[in-house]
């Protein structure tokens, strides 16, 4: 079995225990002051996501090595140990038959929370924050385009910036036959 490394420093890949912590305590009370409305806000590739929070499990950097899974899709990057469980690390961007997702120092892995009874994490291109979504409106979808998108992707939001957001239910994902069979 082959394994896969990123081209990160060790320095960059492994942050120092301290500073987890303090950006774990500044996650977490971010969480608790979060308005109900708040969804996890991520970049895959060019596009904007949104995630409910109680879908999501932990957010990692991307681990230095990554074993390499034979006669899988191509979406399906490898195995990754976060935190002592093995997880699928998969390319959310190629699953959809997109471009694969470059690794860059702001790549990291959001892994499906525990809930979802699936050891699955998805690549993301950077994390971009918590965001209320309270004020945003929705983008009134192409009924064509909307009966072919897959059920894991929900409705296009935008902010008051003018940034569309897409909504994307892990939990769905999670449930999606062609995401469950990895293997070719």
């Amino acid at each position: 079995m082959s394994a896969f490394t990123t081209d990160l420093p060790a320095s960059e890949q492994k942050p120092h225990l301290r500073e987890f912590q303090e950006r774990l305590t500044e996650r977490l009370r971010q969480a608790e002051s979060a308005p109900r409305t708040a969804r996890l806000g991520m970049a895959i590739g060019e596009q904007r996501w949104l995630v409910e929070l109680s879908e999501a499990g932990e957010i990692s950097p991307v681990p230095s090595t990554i074993a390499a899974v034979p006669l899988t899709h191509d979406w399906l990057v490898g195995l990754v140990n976060l935190r002592g469980t093995l997880h699928a690390m998969c390319d959310l961007q190629r699953f959809a038959a997109g471009e694969a997702t470059p690794l860059t120092k702001e790549s990291r892995l959001l892994a499906l929370s525990a809930a979802s009874g699936i050891g699955a994490a998805i690549l993301v291109t950077r994390m971009l924050g918590l965001h209320d979504t309270r004020d945003w409106f929705v983008v009134p979808a192409d009924e064509a385009a909307s009966t072919q998108r897959p059920a894991w992707i929900g409705r296009s939001l935008c902010d008051g910036n003018g940034h569309e957001w897409i909504e994307l239910s892990l939990a769905r994902l999670a449930c999606d036959p062609r995401f469950l069979a990895a293997n070719r």
